[in-house]
């Protein structure tokens, strides 16, 4: 009896060291150089991991440029901090994956030795194993935690996935309304610079006073000091739009308008905001953290009850004597009854319920505030339409009446100007509907159609 004891201890103890030595140590060193791509052709362009069935279906080809879509896959595949935020999604899974196991039952194992030896002295010894029965009355709370962890995780990275979507876009249209923009102010400052430079030969013959070549000069230093301004936003916007697709900086991309987006009216808006909740990922990782939370306040309540550890002892005096029995522990909830946990966990829900309805309110507010702004952006830009064809006409007559000697560099300046004007203002004005355009997708996911919706219908 004693030798099968033994041999039952031995094989025990193997397979626990055979068990535990599954897992190898693996090294990853860190590296003392910087590693940015210097070219587009280096990032990842797996369309097929995208979260986004519509998006993902956009052939990407770098040869012919890069249009917003592409610019927005190239991003979510490619930027740093999404790359960072997955592995804090994985960590999440692991330990969701390290809670949601059972813990390992107790053995302990001890041996007596008599320092006196006579008749029927023997050795003695104490073996048992032991496991913790609370845990199995906590487990099924505590997986539902986990698992909401897990969802919640999910969908908190699927929405940093709309925000660098969303990003992106928004670079890409300010790079190209900012090529445009290049153009007009261009012209605009070699127009005056131009007309500086007649003024000042006019100053020079006598045929001008000081202060109108004085006014013909701020005008000119203005117009430089514009483009000089837009050069540099320009610079910074090229700058940002590497950093987001993890490129080094300075990368030079070739970016075309070949793509147009889904332009929501607003009945689709309407509609919406009827199920905005079931649609903004954020919205969902509020609620399935809430869920989590709920899941824990009711293991909370389970652990108030007597923690119930119970056992199984084989034992032998050193007078030979076996005995088999059982050991029970159980707490006693007098003082503490785990009420103090209870309350936090109350409270922490009580928390995330108010965070999910204040989050939900202020979705639906944007939403109608990006609405109200579209419709403001709009009639000023129909109105400056309507005007711009009369503007070009001016000016083309302007020009015809210099070159015939009509009038004289300073009046075709001053429609030439006005007209550059008008247009500068039409693509801000461009550019301003299109990054509402850009946010409003963003904020109800209008034409993303994400595979995690897919997957709920």
């Amino acid at each position: 009896m004693k030798l099968f004891f033994m041999r039952k201890i031995a094989v025990l103890l193997m397979t626990v060291l055979l068990v535990s030595a599954c897992t190898t140590y693996k090294a990853l060193p860190l590296s003392d150089h910087p590693k940015l791509p210097t070219d587009v052709s280096y990032l990842s362009v797996d369309a097929k991991q995208l979260p986004f069935s519509r998006i993902s279906k956009h052939v990407i080809d770098a040869t012919d440029g890069l249009d917003i879509t592409e610019i927005a896959i190239l991003a979510v595949l490619n930027n740093p901090e999404l790359k960072l935020a997955r592995a804090d999604a994985n960590i999440t899974h692991a330990q969701a994956f390290a809670a949601g196991l059972l813990p390992d039952p107790q053995f302990n194992f001890s041996r007596d030795f008599p320092k006196q030896s006579g008749p029927g002295i023997t050795n003695a010894y104490n073996a048992g194993i032991a496991y913790d029965i609370n845990s199995l009355i906590t487990h099924s709370a505590q997986s539902d935690a986990v698992l909401a962890d897990v969802q919640k995780a999910d969908l908190t990275l699927l929405w940093q996935e709309w925000q660098v979507v969303a990003k992106a876009r928004v670079l890409f249209s300010q790079a190209y309304t900012q090529s445009k923009l290049l153009r007009w102010l261009t012209r605009n400052r070699d127009l005056l610079s131009v007309q500086y430079q007649n003024s000042k030969n006019a100053l020079m013959q006598g045929n001008i006073t000081v202060d109108v070549a004085d006014a013909a000069l701020v005008a000119w230093q203005d117009a430089e000091r514009e483009l000089n301004n837009l050069q540099r936003q320009q610079a910074h916007t090229r700058q940002d739009l590497d950093a987001l697709l993890g490129l080094a900086p300075n990368v030079t991309l070739s970016l075309v308008d070949t793509t147009t987006l889904s332009n929501l009216s607003d009945t689709n808006v309407q509609q919406a905001l009827q199920d905005l909740p079931k649609r903004r990922p954020d919205l969902l990782a509020l609620r399935a953290g809430y869920a989590a939370q709920d899941a824990r306040y009711r293991q909370a309540i389970l652990l108030q009850f007597p923690a119930i550890n119970l056992g199984f002892t084989q034992t032998q005096d050193t007078a030979g004597l076996s005995t088999k029995g059982f050991t029970l522990a159980l707490t006693l909830p007098l003082l503490n009854g785990n009420r103090g946990n209870i309350k936090i966990e109350e409270a922490t829900r009580q928390k995330m319920h108010d965070e999910y309805e204040i989050r939900l309110n202020a979705a639906r507010a944007d939403v109608l505030r990006l609405l109200a702004d579209r419709h403001l952006i709009s009639e000023q830009l129909d109105s400056l339409r309507k005007h711009l064809p009369e503007l070009d006409l001016a000016a083309n007559r302007a020009r015809k009446a210099l070159a015939s000697g009509a009038i004289d560099t300073t009046g075709y300046v001053a429609f030439e100007s006005t007209r550059i004007v008008k247009h500068i203002e039409a693509a801000n004005l461009n550019q301003a509907l299109l990054e509402n355009q850009i946010s409003m997708l963003t904020f109800i996911g209008g034409d993303f159609n994400t595979h995690v919706y897919e997957n709920e219908k």
